[in-house]
């Protein structure tokens, strides 16, 4: 489980081992079959020496059988001769019967022998040449040295068999699934990803936050699967500072800083050359065999090594104790009691915060953060625009920044993107402007980006103070509008949070 031997009762259900282990709810789940079971369905191995390594290819053979059960043991044995006919490996115990018959050997057959004709002392033999022999084990052959011949050559009397590894194609539906079952029952050896761990890149700040920020959910959608990456396209944006370039390497995880489709998150399966548009972010440290396996349309649990160190919209005393957890001293500033919430962090980027070590936290009281409901039904893509403005895109707590106020006026506006706002098309616009819409201009007015809440009723005029077709309603006010204008200044700050509604 995860890298982790674990007991369970015969007739556990997947879901009922992943209890305790890092999972989201409908996320997909590797199994691979036991490597037992797996050793059992290869021909082909890797025997690794101290000078090299070669393969052999097993034959469907009695002796074949037999180096199945004993490969393992043979790790760590000697090569006890080396003549121009043959190479032995040895000595170990088998059962294999004695048969004192000559037999022909080819170059590159690989075969057992009795030494003394006694299967107590039995050697792996590696056939150099065509030749003739009494080797006491009979005529079985195991099989052939398919791949790395040149080795029998380099390698010398004394020199230790280090390894031997089954050679497994890439894993596939023949070996492994992948599963969103969590009732499937588990089998003995089977082994079980839940997620995947990315380690992150420290030179990549801004877009490892967008990453940090697109799992915050702790999924990752998969939105496109290639025959060299997976890819996730749910959070494009606009603009990303571009960190480290590299060429991308199996199980590199970028985001793409530039051109179409900035933001969008790739994890490679697969080398590809380096490119100016792909800022590398992380490494995937664990769970390569979910990451081989998952589909477009599935969504993976994902683990990053940090975690986001972001304290905003938790109390002073929370953020004290969570950013401490992450090795990080906090200086309070604004409201500093232990009850206040936190409403800014200075620096607010993961990467920047550990590597500073120090972070400052503004608070305010609890009732200085105001409430927003978002329209995503009505106008999702003003939503985005308000998200993105107000900073709720990637932390709880936002800000709005009064543009202009003035006593008896029937509306307050805010700052908007003055550049982002020609891209917002016309949507969702009012009959009748209620008492505390939220609206927003947009492009076909001079003033497009700029975010206006209604103080009065009007047939004629939106929160912004324009008609129908220049404004874009894009939410409801939900919390108390004369504590928000009490003393409300231009330029000042409004910290703002969004709350769903019923209906």
């Amino acid at each position: 489980m995860n890298g982790k031997d674990k007991q369970f009762p015969e007739g556990t259900t997947l879901g009922q081992a992943l209890e305790g282990e890092l999972h989201r709810p409908g996320a997909a789940v590797s199994i691979l079959i036991s490597t037992d079971l797996t050793r059992q369905k290869t021909d082909e191995y890797q025997l690794v020496f101290d000078r090299g390594s070669f393969n052999i290819r097993l034959d469907d053979s009695e002796h074949a059988g037999i180096w199945r059960s004993i490969s393992d043991s043979l790790v760590d044995n000697n090569v006890r001769w080396n003549t121009s006919k043959v190479l032995a490996l040895g000595s170990f115990p088998t059962e294999i019967e004695v048969d004192k018959g000559l037999h022909m050997r080819k170059r590159y057959d690989v075969f057992f022998s009795l030494g003394g004709f006694d299967s107590s002392t039995t050697y792996l033999m590696f056939s150099k040449h065509n030749h003739r022999g009494r080797y006491g084990a009979g005529g079985g052959r195991v099989g052939k040295i398919t791949k790395g011949r040149h080795m029998l050559d380099e390698i010398r009397e004394a020199d230790t068999v280090r390894e031997i590894r089954p050679i497994i194609k890439e894993t596939s539906s023949s070996n492994s699934i992948i599963t969103e079952d969590m009732d499937m029952v588990l089998e003995d050896g089977m082994a079980v990803e839940s997620h995947i761990t990315i380690n992150l890149e420290e030179n990549s700040p801004m877009a490892a936050e967008h990453l940090l920020v697109s799992l915050r959910d702790g999924t990752l959608p998969i939105n496109q699967k290639a025959e060299s990456f997976i890819s996730c396209s749910e959070n494009i944006i606009e603009h990303l500072i571009p960190g480290e370039i590299d060429v991308r390497q199996e199980f590199n995880v970028t985001v793409r800083t530039s051109g179409k489709g900035t933001g969008r998150i790739f994890i490679f399966k697969k080398r590809r050359q380096l490119s100016e548009h792909h800022t590398l972010v992380g490494k995937v440290v664990q769970g390569m065999n979910l990451l081989n396996l998952a589909e477009k349309g599935q969504h993976l649990t994902v683990k990053t090594v940090p975690d986001r160190a972001l304290a905003v919209g938790m109390t002073q005393a929370e953020g004290m104790e969570f950013l401490a957890s992450r090795g990080i001293e906090q200086e309070r500033t604004g409201e500093i009691d232990d009850d206040a919430i936190i409403v800014e962090q200075e620096p607010e980027m993961t990467i920047e915060a550990l590597s500073e070590g120090k972070v400052v936290t503004k608070a305010v009281k609890a009732d200085r953060i105001f409430a927003l409901h978002m329209d995503r039904e009505n106008a999702l893509r003003t939503v985005r625009y308000l998200e993105r403005v107000t900073g709720l895109d990637h932390k709880p707590v936002g800000i709005l920044k009064v543009h202009f106020t003035y006593p008896g006026l029937p509306m307050v506006t805010f700052d908007g993107d003055t550049e982002g706002g020609k891209s917002i098309y016309p949507e969702n616009e009012f009959k009748s402007s209620e008492r505390a819409q939220i609206g927003i201009t947009n492009q076909v007015r001079p003033h497009a980006g700029l975010i206006g809440i209604r103080l009065e009723g009007s047939d004629e005029y939106g929160p912004t103070g324009e008609e129908p077709y220049g404004t874009n309603i894009v939410g409801t006010f939900v919390d108390d509008l004369e504590r928000l204008m009490e003393g409300l200044e231009e330029g000042q700050n409004v910290y703002v949070k969004e709350e769903e509604i019923d209906g």
